[in-house]
């Protein structure tokens, strides 16, 4: 059994990538099997892979058979620059391609921040800020100091980062709706992978979520939807306007499968879309997009204002919808 204690160079890590540092070769797979198997404890209690170590924690890790060889996947990461938003010797903001995990980890090999690791060896040090869902596009931060990812990390927490995502859902949305203020539960399902669903306010399992909510344009058959963030929760958006009856296009866990099938296949017919006008005919994404992201800087203290625009094939699948129809002009007298 070894007992693990956190000083100054990892206080501010993630559980996971604490572990994968430390234990050398060591599986991922294993790592993040033993997180979720419980026999990893921080400070005696269980843990997820995404828990924020602090100064002092004192992580028991179960006794492993470890090869001597690293990782053999540390050597397939492929190095990667991505679109640069800003950046300085404190932090780095870019902007994520959808289909590409943020971290490696539960099957997937590597993802933006070891690849940037790879593309930067010079760089002593880069840790993720945050997380987007694999799926997801738009602004990512990465700290470049120990300094710099604690600063920001306080600025999540305290709730003081505003966060705004566009999201392409299906239907129409309710003007009236405004506010999404429910609770959300995040479980396993049997095959081990994360879900989350939305339980009442009173229930035990739930924490309390909000977003609000603007319709940006509407379509004859979808609208475009500006989501602010008011808690950061896991896969809150996503399941937000899934409970609300307008599930995001494209979205493979909580959405219309029925018409993501339909957008994924060329030919496949589908009300609201003009096909001909969508390259390629087809649309094979969620339409989701961290589009705006505004903050205090973590050396500076000046307000950081971080804009990604929308990415070319969410902008022609918008070109290719059907526009609502206009109101009939009302009646004279």
């Amino acid at each position: 059994m070894q007992r693990l204690q956190i000083d100054e160079g990892s206080a501010g890590q993630r559980l996971d990538n604490f572990l994968i540092r430390e234990l050398k070769g060591a599986p991922k797979t294993l790592v993040y099997r033993i997180i979720r198997s419980g026999e990893v404890r921080v400070n005696k209690g269980r843990a997820q892979a995404d828990t924020r170590l602090e100064l002092g924690d004192e992580v028991r890790v179960p006794p492993l058979r470890l090869s001597e060889k690293p990782d053999p996947d540390a050597s397939a990461v492929p190095a990667r620059e991505f679109p640069v938003l800003f950046e300085d010797e404190a932090m780095l903001a870019i902007n994520k391609p959808a289909g590409v995990a943020v971290h490696g980890g539960s099957g997937v090999s590597f993802g933006v921040i070891e690849q940037l690791r790879r593309a930067r060896p010079q760089a002593r040090f880069l840790e993720l800020v945050h997380r987007l869902d694999k799926e997801t596009s738009g602004v990512l931060l990465i700290a470049k100091k120990r300094s710099a990812l604690t600063a920001l990390q306080d600025v999540f927490r305290n709730r003081q980062a505003h966060k705004t995502y566009a999201a392409l859902v299906v239907g129409g949305w309710p003007a009236r709706k405004k506010v999404i203020d429910v609770a959300l539960h995040k479980y396993l399902t049997a095959e081990g992978e994360r879900r989350v669903r939305a339980v009442a306010q009173d229930d035990d399992d739930g924490r309390r979520s909000i977003s609000l909510v603007q319709v940006v344009r509407r379509f004859a058959a979808f609208s475009l939807l500006d989501v602010t963030i008011k808690t950061g929760r896991t896969h809150q958006i996503r399941v937000h306007l899934a409970h609300e009856g307008h599930p995001i296009v494209g979205d493979d866990k909580y959405g219309d499968f029925a018409v993501n099938k339909a957008l994924a296949r060329a030919g496949a017919p589908l009300a609201g879309l003009d096909r001909d006008k969508l390259p390629g005919g087809r649309f094979e994404r969620m339409f989701l997009h961290a589009r705006y992201l505004r903050l205090a800087h973590p050396v500076t203290g000046a307000e950081l204002t971080l804009q990604a625009e929308l990415p070319e094939d969410c902008r022609h699948l918008l070109a290719a919808l059907h526009p609502a129809p206009t109101a009939p002009d009302a009646p004279a007298g």
